[in-house]
């Protein structure tokens, strides 16, 4: 299993968004762009709250970007 590294500037970043409950919008692989909070992260994945209130466990390989929302 990959450790988690909370050294890194990206998991610091994250971690930031999650503490101040930062709205954020999310493109992926596939095109697809979510806009919403994260609510957790571990080396493998991300737990996103949406729009609609539903709880998204996306996998980092599925990530573009990640940026704050307008």
């Amino acid at each position: 299993m990959t450790e988690f590294d909370t050294g890194l500037p990206s998991v610091r970043l994250v971690q930031k968004y999650i503490k101040d409950q930062q709205k954020i919008v999310i493109q992926l692989t596939t095109t697809e762009t979510i806009t919403g909070q994260v609510l957790w992260q571990d080396p493998l994945c991300l737990c996103v709250s949406d729009e609609s209130n539903q709880s998204l466990l996306i996998w980092r390989q599925a990530l573009v970007y990640m940026k704050p929302a307008p």
